[in-house]
Formats: C-alpha cells, sequence, structure tokens
C-alpha cells in the first residue's frame, strides 16, 4: 500500500518540479525579450535624431527654394535651381516625417513577427529615403551654393562658370554610382557592398535582435 503512495508522491513532485521549470523558462525568456527590446530602442534613438535634422534640413532647403525662384522668376536657371531645392525640401521632409512615424510606431509589446514585418517596412523605407533624400547631394550641394547666390539683389550678367558645370557632372556620376553600389547592397546584404552607409545600421540591427528572440520563442 505503500508504494501507490510513494507514486504519487513522486508523481507530484515531478509535476510540481516541471511547473517550476516551466516558470523559469518564461521568466528567462520574459527577461530576454525586455533586455533585447531596450538594445532595439536604442539602435534606433539615432535615427529619431538623424530624421529630426532631415527635417530641419528639408525645411531650410524649402526656404532657400522658394526665396530663390522668387526672386528669379525671370532668370531660367536660378529659377529652375529654386524650384529643385523647393521639391527637395519637401521630399526631406515628408520622407524625414515617414521614417519618424514608422518607427516611432513600433509596438513593442506586439507578437514578435508583427515587429518584424514592421522594421522590416522601416528598413525599405529608409533604404528608399537614402536613395531619394541622400545620394543627391553629390549634385544638392551646388544648387545650394547657386541659391545663396541667387539671393543676391544684384546678379552678375555672363555664362555660367565652368566650376558648376564640372560639378554637376561629378555629382551625377557620383549618384548614378551611389544607386549603383546600393542596388548591389540590396542583392547581396551581406556582401561588401553592403557596407554603404545608408542610415539603416541600427534598423538591420534591431532586426537580428528580434530574430534571435522568435528562434529562442520557436526552439
Amino acid at each position: 500500500m505503500d508504494i501507490p503512495m510513494e507514486l504519487d508522491d513522486f508523481k507530484s513532485a515531478w509535476q510540481s518540479l516541471d511547473a517550476r521549470l516551466a516558470r523559469q523558462e518564461q521568466l528567462q525568456l520574459a527577461w530576454l525579450r525586455d533586455r533585447k527590446i531596450h538594445q532595439a530602442r536604442r539602435n534606433l534613438r539615432w535615427l529619431h535624431v538623424g530624421m529630426l535634422l532631415q527635417m530641419l534640413l528639408g525645411l531650410g532647403l524649402v526656404l532657400l527654394g522658394v526665396g530663390c525662384w522668387t526672386h528669379n522668376l525671370h532668370t531660367p536657371g536660378l529659377l529652375a535651381t529654386g524650384i529643385a531645392l523647393h521639391a527637395f525640401g519637401i521630399l526631406h521632409i515628408v520622407f524625414g516625417g515617414l521614417v519618424t512615424g514608422l518607427a516611432a510606431g513600433l509596438d513593442y509589446s506586439a507578437p514578435v513577427l508583427r515587429i518584424q514585418k514592421r522594421l522590416r517596412l522601416l528598413l525599405r523605407v529608409q533604404t528608399l529615403n537614402s536613395n531619394l533624400c541622400g545620394a543627391p547631394w553629390w549634385v544638392l550641394w551646388v544648387l545650394v551654393v547657386i541659391g545663396f547666390a541667387g539671393l543676391s539683389p544684384t546678379h552678375v550678367a555672363g555664362p555660367t562658370p565652368l566650376w558648376i558645370w564640372i560639378s554637376l557632372g561629378i555629382g551625377i556620376l557620383g549618384t548614378l554610382a551611389t544607386w549603383l553600389w546600393a542596388a548591389k547592397a540590396a542583392r547581396k546584404p551581406d556582401s561588401l557592398y553592403a557596407r554603404l552607409d545608408d542610415g539603416t545600421d541600427g534598423i538591420r540591427r534591431s532586426l537580428r535582435l528580434f530574430d534571435e528572440i522568435d528562434m529562442v520563442e520557436h526552439d
């Protein structure tokens, strides 16, 4: 009669131990998730700062562009420069707002799969932002110089200086080369081409953190 009771005691002790191990595993998983989420937030902190600076830069481009084209309605070159600066300024503001909104809207309490999808969307938008607002600065800096010249109350008549044409040519080649490099990096994310600084490093590191959480949860 003692044997059945011993078996029951053994079974009860085993179930209790199993429950404690399960709780310990859940606590460890929760601790791991909290630590990874903290690291992910820290990884994206500089992205928020960068997008704020981009939007401020965009506002500056808009003001410069408007000032340039409104003062040079009868000077085709300066008019076109002002309109281009105006348009690129708006583009900087729009994409800065999009990236900031996506990053700020991350719900870290959501399931890992949903967070991963959101981060991948953020990665695609930031990559597009880098290509449309970052790479063209090979050319934009020349337009900024011309734009400030267009604000001058006095204009010196004459042909466009040679250095401007040379700088524009080099800038166009640089922009195209940057886009080519980015295209190769997109096809081979683990290759040397992926070392291009496109502002996505923090997003990629956050994605890797949630990939690790996903592996542990499904292990």
